[in-house]
């Protein structure tokens, strides 16, 4: 069997097709299992007064945004929020969240418009920091 240009050409087509199909259908796999962790994210409020002074660092990974922040409590209040690490698609703008915590002293403040899965995950990030003192001082209500 003799193999023409034509049909080698056109065996390759078909293959990079096939590939790129196969690619897309894995992305699109990928790309729904983010937006569900992303929807699956709850957030609790957390007793500040119950968390003793210091630093605490938390993170929260979903894949395509990444949080990682460290939180300072004073006084059974949050003083200060430093992002550490913020991997993001197009969520900088998201980063003002940080300030509302701060401001609120609440965990769970509203989402900034046009960035509402990297302002779920740094909030996630801020309240997993929080939860660790909780754990460690047996203050978990």
């Amino acid at each position: 069997m003799k193999w023409s240009f034509k049909k080698v050409t056109a065996m390759i087509a078909i293959l990079v097709v096939l590939a790129g199909g196969i690619f897309l259908a894995a992305y699109l796999k990928e790309v729904a299992d983010y937006k569900r962790s992303v929807r699956e994210i709850a957030i609790e409020e957390i007793c500040l007064s119950d968390i003793p002074d210091g630093e605490y660092i938390g993170e929260c990974n979903v894949d395509f945004i990444y949080a990682k922040v460290e939180v300072t409590v004073h006084s059974g209040r949050i003083s200060n929020i430093r992002i550490l690490e913020h991997k993001n698609e197009r969520g900088q703008a998201a980063e003002v969240i940080i300030d509302k915590i701060v401001s609120e002293q609440r965990i769970d403040v509203d989402a900034v418009s046009g960035a509402t899965n990297s302002s779920t995950v740094l909030k996630k990030a801020v309240e997993n920091a929080l939860l660790l003192p909780e754990m460690q001082t047996g203050k978990i209500d």
